[in-house]
């Protein structure tokens, strides 16, 4: 069958393409804590020494099978082959441009910054959130990003004082319980 009928492209996608992809503010540092580099780091090892070599193992295999046109595993290799060659030039580009913070290396503890794990109260309950990295934020666990506006209005706050900042949900005010640096 002619290329023209199938749903392959040379071009290469964009590198910053997907969920996964937090553009971060020009100028700014990639900063994250040191758990979560190497996390990254991790995650790009365990990509390019096993998954992407056992993937062209199988891509290989079904290439050999024949009429690729209607190859499934061949179409679905090479389409998972790209998403997987953009991950890693993803990672790769993440974890050298990134600077590792260890938290616990604060000199300031009394006052919040990166990687600072934070006890609010907003009037209704508690939380804690620990302020970390863009790559490495997950609201639902926790962690959240230095340049959101809850991170970005606990900076420099200490225990005790009260900040105002702006929500999907319309303006907020909280009270800083607790700050840890773990």
């Amino acid at each position: 069958m002619n290329k023209a009928f199938v749903r392959e492209s040379d071009e290469e996608e964009d590198d910053e393409g997907g969920p996964e992809a937090a553009p971060l503010p020009a100028g700014t540092r990639n900063y994250m804590t040191v758990r979560g580099h190497r996390r990254l780091l991790d995650e790009l090892a365990r990509l390019v020494k096993t998954e992407r070599p056992d993937l062209v193992r199988v891509v290989a295999w079904a290439a050999g099978n024949g009429d690729r046109s209607e190859n499934g595993d061949y179409i679905y290799g090479k389409k998972r082959l790209r998403e997987m060659d953009r991950r890693i030039r993803y990672l790769t580009k993440r974890t050298e441009s990134a600077v590792p913070v260890d938290p616990r290396d604060q000199e300031n503890v009394e006052q919040v910054f990166f990687g600072a794990t934070v006890t609010i109260d907003d009037g209704e309950a508690e939380a804690s959130y620990q302020i970390v990295g863009v790559d490495e934020a997950d609201p639902g666990q926790g962690l959240i990003s230095w340049l959101s506006p809850l991170a970005r209005a606990l900076m420099k706050a200490r225990e005790g004082d009260r900040v105002r900042f702006q929500s999907p949900a319309g303006w907020r005010e909280l009270e800083v319980l607790e700050i840890r640096y773990v």
